[in-house]
């Protein structure tokens, strides 16, 4: 009876340890498992999708991509989630790069957390990404829902200022955004380069001299744009720019709740993983080829003011801005 007990004990224990999820995705990222990341993994348990995941981390640098899609090929996995325009683009490459068989062309490879798709050269449109293996998510808020909020918050808006990054793709994109709407939405745009080092770096030490230069220019209001670097930098940037008496407006929401930006607005990028689960529930259980798949698109967006900035600027929020915003101190 003895011997039959540890029998069945050893059975039990062989078949979990045998056990192998139906799915098997690489998650990867630029700085970590962020919220977006976990919204992810969330929906897909949440859903039933019985997946194994595989989080590989950047840690910020470009070169440690490729290897990334080799662990995947060598891994047979059934689905890539690229987290970023610098991941996206290290893995999947661009339009132009359709021939070269050192990028994904065959894994299916759902993008979230990219500021412009487009603009980068990874689809065609929202609508058709051109790519049989891609599709995604776009959380970015409108531009001119940027300049529309600002002018709720300051009706004598006149003149926005940016600092942009160009070694980060969706940084210029944001500038040349901006600048095509400037005649429409009668605005005036300094936007100052953050300068580069050798190997093609910017320096945290440039951040508050170009903050300087933007006051000296008469700016109303800083927009951050799309920079993972200024982002990293948040407290040298929003606190170059409180001493100096400008606000920031930032597409990043941790820059109000966590650094002295005065106001964010922005889709919660735990939701916009969710909305990456979506795709990735379409291909891997639906069956649907990623190509066939329009990119879904993020339609609510959070307002934050941070008071305690505000209190400082003397440049408190109008009545109907409070209703729809949340505040912190």
């Amino acid at each position: 009876m003895k011997s039959f007990a540890v029998s069945m004990a050893l059975i039990v224990c062989l078949s979990v340890s045998a056990y192998a999820a139906q799915y098997k995705i690489m998650i990867a990222t630029w700085r970590g498992c962020e919220e977006a990341c976990q919204g992810f993994q969330d929906y897909l348990n949440e859903h039933g999708v019985d997946s194994e995941f595989i989080v590989l981390d950047a840690q910020k640098k470009k070169e440690n991509l490729p290897g990334f899609l080799a662990e995947a090929r060598a891994k047979k996995v059934d689905l890539i989630l690229t987290w970023g325009t610098s991941v996206t683009r290290g893995i999947a490459g661009t339009l132009s790069d359709l021939d070269n068989p050192e990028l994904n062309h065959d894994i299916p490879n759902v993008f979230t957390i990219v500021a412009d798709p487009v603009g980068a050269g990874i689809i065609e449109s929202f609508d058709h990404t051109g790519r049989p293996n891609i599709t995604g998510t776009y959380n970015r808020v409108p531009e001119e829902t940027i300049i529309e909020t600002i002018r709720s918050y300051r009706p004598d808006f006149k003149h926005l200022g940016l600092l942009y990054n160009s070694d980060e793709k969706n940084s210029v994109l944001k500038r040349d955004e901006l600048a095509l709407l400037t005649g429409s939405m009668g605005f005036e745009l300094t936007a100052l380069e953050l300068p580069l080092d050798a190997s093609g770096k910017p320096h945290v030490e440039d951040i508050a001299e170009k903050i300087t230069a933007l006051k000296s220019a008469g700016v109303d209001f800083i927009y951050l744009g799309s920079s993972s670097f200024l982002r990293d930098n948040k407290d040298t940037f929003t606190g170059a720019a409180v001493n100096n008496g400008i606000p920031v407006l930032s597409p990043y929401e941790n820059l109000v709740h966590e650094s002295q930006a005065l106001i964010s607005v922005a889709a919660r990028y735990y939701e916009v993983g969710r909305l990456a689960g979506q795709q990735a529930e379409k291909i891997l259980v639906d069956k649907i080829p990623p190509g066939d798949i329009p990119v879904l698109r993020m339609t609510n967006f959070a307002v934050v003011i941070n008071m305690d900035v505000a209190r400082k600027l003397k440049l408190f929020p109008p009545l109907d801005l409070l209703q729809v915003a949340e505040t912190v101190n």
